[in-house]
């Protein structure tokens, strides 16, 4: 399949992740690290319920595969991966010691948060291979509380921080590896391959979002002291 987009660090492909990855060796690839749909049909178009114009122009894109149960097995072959999500389809996956809990709140404990409804998680699961004891991966990533990219606009439903993405690839790769993100989604993933000086590999079945991932990995290289 020719590339969507290609430049000295990234390779993304628009279209089914499966035969794609299927042509990979896994011994080339250093590190899985994505966030695939989780089968539970997210709503993508929450703000337009507000029926606004301003609303509807936030709406975003269905997450593909999202209607559906999702099955983690093509990616067991790779001998390093992280899934997030995967407490949604844990029961396809073998048993691991060796979580990832994001911790969205960064210690803002539940009195302090703001009052009202509210139906998103307070932290995100991460399912990995890697071996070793469950980590605590603590960034603020709240609504409008943030502590990255608050001056940039959402444009994915289960967009994840560049910063978090660069924090788990620096602790388990080093420069020059292989990173491969079956399902893009926006590219935090691409982008944090990038900003830490790897390789990455990207699959992403939506043209709108290819077009997300594209705008990102042509900004400005931000310094690597932002992984510290």
């Amino acid at each position: 399949m020719t590339p969507f987009y290609q430049d000295e660090a990234v390779t993304l492909y628009h279209g089914d992740c499966l035969p794609i990855i299927a042509e990979i060796d896994p011994a080339t690839v250093a590190l899985v690290l994505t966030d695939p749909p989780y089968g539970v049909a997210e709503a993508t178009d929450r703000f337009s319920r507000k029926r606004t114009a301003l609303a509807r122009s936030n709406d975003f894109p269905p997450v593909y595969g999202d209607d559906r149960p999702y099955d983690p097995t093509p990616l067991l072959r790779f001998p390093r991966v992280v899934l997030f999500g995967a407490n949604h389809y844990a029961d396809k996956l073998p048993p691991s010691a060796s979580w990832l809990v994001w911790d969205k709140l960064d210690g803002l404990t539940t009195e302090k948060r703001i009052i009202g409804f509210d139906d998103n998680a307070d932290v995100e699961l991460a399912w990995t291979n890697l071996s070793g004891p469950a980590r605590l991966l603590q960034h603020r990533w709240k609504g409008m509380l943030k502590d990255s990219e608050r001056e940039d606009r959402r444009v994915h439903p289960t967009q994840k921080p560049v910063v978090l993405m660069e924090r788990i690839i620096a602790a388990h790769t080093k420069p020059g590896d292989l990173i491969l993100d079956p399902y893009a989604g926006s590219g935090p993933v691409l982008r944090a391959a990038k900003n830490l000086g790897r390789r990455a590999i990207g699959c992403e079945i939506v043209r709108d979002y290819c077009d997300v991932i594209v705008t990102r990995l042509q900004q400005m290289t931000l310094p690597l002291e932002r992984a510290a």
